[in-house]
C-alpha cells in the first residue's frame, strides 16, 4: 500500500507546534508555580490581617473573659462569622488559653478542645502563618494570639483560606490562555509557511527527499566518471572529490572523507583557490598536484552572478601524453615502416636490376653499402642514445626525411643519458616529434637543392641542450611570438596550432629554457635547455 510521505511543509508544521506546545508547558510551569506562590503570598497576608483585626477586636476579649461560656462563644462567634463572611475566609476559630474553641464555622466544634500541634507557639505569644493539608486542598492559616488590656494573653485567633485548586486557577485566566493560544497558533502557522517556502526556494522547490537522491546520484554519477573532479565552496571547503581524483593524484583513504575539509589541508597546490579568487577559467593547463602531473580544466562557479566556487576537471596526464605520443610517434613509426618499405623496395629493385644485367660485382658493393648505411645509424643511436623511444623516433624522422627529399642530420657528438627532472619519455617523443615536424613541413614549402634538418643533443655539466635546425621557410618577428600561443598556425589544415603549445608546456613543466632563432628564406632553430 503506498503511504504518502509529508512534505517539508508539514514537517516544519509540526515541528513549529511540537516547539511551541513543549515551551508553553515549560514556561506555564515556571509562570503558574511562580503565580501560585505569589497568590499564596496575598492569602497568607491577608489571613495575618483579618487575624490581626479579629484579635483586636474588644468584644472578642471581652467574650473571652465572661464566666459563663455560653453567652460569650455566642457573642463571639455571631461577630467573628459575620467577618468571616465579608472577608470571604473559609473559617476563623477564637480559642482561650485552655484550646477551648468560641467560635467556629460549624457549631459542633464550638466548646471542644483543640488538639493541634501547630497551636503551640500561638499560645507562647508567636505571630505566624502556616499551610497544612486537608481533605478539601490546601488551606493558608494565620495564627494571631490574643492579649488583654494588661498585654496578657488569654487566647488565640486562627483564620484560614483555602487555596483555590489548579482548575480554578487555570479558570480564572480561561480568557487570557484563550486568547494567546490562538494568535500563537495563527502566528506559528504563518511563520512555519513562511520558513518552508523560503526553505524551499532555496532548494529549488525540491523536497528533502529529492535532493537527498539528486545527491546520491551525483556521487554516484562523479564516482563513474574516468575524469577526476575537485569542487570547493567559497570558503575553499571541499564539496565534490570523487574516486577517480583520488586514483589519479595517489590520495590514500576514502575520497568521501575528504569532503568537508579545507582544500589546502588536503591539496595545497591544486590551484582551486586562485580560480575562486580571480573568477577567470583556465583550460587545458598542464600542472603538477600532489607531484602527479595532469591536464586540467578549472573553472569559477557562478550562480546568479556570484561566485560561490570552484571547480577542476582532469585527466591523468600520462595517457594524454599517450594520446600524443600515439599521434606524434606510434603514427610516425608506422608511417616511417611505410616509407623503409618504400625505401628497400627501390634498393631491391636496383639490385634485381644489377643482377640481371649481370653486374654481381656491383650488386654486392651497392647491398654492402646499404647495410653499412644502416648499421651505422643504427649503431650510432643505440650507442648514444640511451632511450629506445628516443632512438626509434630519431631512426623513423631519418627514414621520413629520406621520402621528402630531406637529410636529417644527428650530430655525431650527440648523447642523450637522462631525463630531466619531472619529465619522461613520453614528454620527449612530443617534443622531438612536434620540433622536427615542423622542421618537415618549412622545408617541403621552400624549392631548394639542399634541405637539411640538423638535430643535437647534449647533456654535459648537468645541463641538457638540445638543439633542432632547418633552413627551410623561416618565420617573421609577428609569427615567432605568436608560435607557442594554442591553435596558432599558419598553415590552413585542420589540427593545427596545438604542437609548439605543447613543447613550451613541457619545457616550462621542466623548468627548462626555449630559445627560437629565424630568419626569412633563411630557416628556424630551436634551442631548448633542461637543468638535470
Amino acid at each position: 500500500m503506498y503511504k504518502r510521505k509529508l512534505s517539508m511543509n508539514g514537517k516544519i508544521m509540526l515541528l513549529t507546534f511540537f516547539i511551541i506546545a513543549l515551551s508553553f508547558i515549560i514556561a506555564g510551569t515556571f509562570v503558574i508555580g511562580s503565580v501560585l506562590k505569589k497568590q499564596e503570598e496575598n492569602i497568607g497576608y491577608e489571613a495575618m490581617l483579618v487575624a490581626r483585626t479579629v484579635a483586636n477586636l474588644p468584644e472578642v476579649r471581652s467574650g473571652l473573659g465572661n464566666d459563663d461560656f455560653t453567652i460569650g462563644s455566642t457573642k463571639i462567634n455571631e461577630i467573628v462569622e459575620e467577618i468571616r463572611f465579608i472577608n470571604r475566609a473559609d473559617y476563623i476559630v477564637i480559642m482561650n488559653m485552655e484550646r477551648k474553641k468560641f467560635s467556629h464555622p460549624s457549631k459542633k466544634e464550638i466548646g471542644k478542645i483543640s488538639k493541634s500541634s501547630d497551636l503551640d507557639a500561638a499560645f507562647a505569644e508567636h505571630y505566624y502563618i502556616s499551610k497544612a493539608k486537608g481533605d478539601k486542598g490546601t488551606t493558608i492559616r494565620a495564627f494571631v494570639p490574643i492579649m488583654d488590656e494588661k498585654n496578657v494573653q488569654i487566647g488565640v485567633a486562627l483564620v484560614g483560606f483555602k487555596l483555590p485548586s489548579f482548575t480554578k486557577f487555570i479558570l480564572q485566566f480561561q480568557k487570557e490562555l484563550l486568547i494567546t493560544i490562538a494568535l500563537t497558533i495563527v502566528f506559528s502557522i504563518w511563520g512555519a509557511l513562511t520558513l518552508g517556502r523560503h526553505i524551499k526556494k532555496q532548494m529549488f522547490g525540491l523536497e528533502p527527499e529529492e535532493i537527498s537522491r539528486l545527491y546520491v546520484e551525483r556521487s554516484e554519477t562523479f564516482n563513474a566518471m574516468h575524469d577526476g573532479i575537485i569542487a570547493v565552496d567559497k570558503d575553499l571547503i571541499i564539496t565534490v572529490f570523487n574516486q577517480k581524483a583520488s586514483e589519479i593524484l595517489g590520495v590514500s583513504g576514502n575520497p568521501s572523507e575528504k569532503i568537508g575539509r579545507n582544500i589546502y589541508e588536503v591539496l595545497p597546490d591544486t590551484r582551486l583557490p586562485e580560480i575562486f579568487f580571480s573568477g577567470k577559467p583556465v583550460f587545458d593547463q598542464e600542472i603538477l598536484v600532489n607531484e602527479h602531473s595532469i591536464l586540467s580544466n578549472r573553472v569559477p562557479i557562478l550562480v546568479n552572478g556570484e561566485k560561490v566556487g570552484a571547480v577542476a576537471v582532469f585527466k591523468d596526464l600520462t595517457t594524454v601524453k599517450q594520446l600524443a605520443e600515439e599521434l606524434t610517434g606510434v603514427k610516425a613509426f608506422v608511417q616511417a615502416l611505410r616509407v623503409q618499405t618504400h625505401e628497400y623496395k627501390n634498393k631491391l629493385h636496383t639490385i634485381a636490376g644489377l643482377l640481371h644485367l649481370g653486374h654481381t660485382k656491383q650488386a654486392l658493393e651497392y647491398l654492402s653499402q646499404v647495410k653499412e648505411e644502416h648499421d651505422n645509424v643504427t649503431k650510432f643511436l643505440n650507442e648514444r642514445i640511451y632511450n629506445e623511444n628516443i632512438s626509434g623516433l630519431l631512426l623513423s624522422k631519418i627514414s621520413r626525411g629520406k621520402e621528402l627529399g630531406i637529410t636529417v642530420n644527428i650530430d655525431k657528438e650527440s648523447r642523450f643519458t637522462k631525463f630531466p627532472e619531472k619529465l619522461d619519455h613520453h614528454d620527449f617523443v612530443i617534443l622531438f616529434g612536434n620540433l622536427i615536424e615542423n622542421a618537415f613541413d618549412s622545408l617541403v614549402q621552400v624549392d631548394k637543392e639542399d634541405k637539411e634538418i640538423t638535430i643535437s643533443i647534449d647533456d654535459n655539466d648537468g645541463v641538457l641542450a638540445i638543439l633542432v635546425s632547418d633552413n627551410g621557410t623561416g618565420m617573421s618577428d609577428d609569427v615567432k611570438e605568436k608560435i607557442f600561443e594554442k591553435w596558432f598556425s599558419t598553415k590552413s589544415k585542420e589540427n593545427r596550432g596545438i604542437g609548439l603549445f605543447l613543447v613550451n608546456e613541457i619545457v616550462n613543466k621542466g623548468n627548462g629554457t626555449i630559445e627560437v632563432i629565424s630568419e626569412l628564406n633563411k630557416g628556424t632553430t630551436f634551442l631548448i635547455t633542461f637543468e638535470l
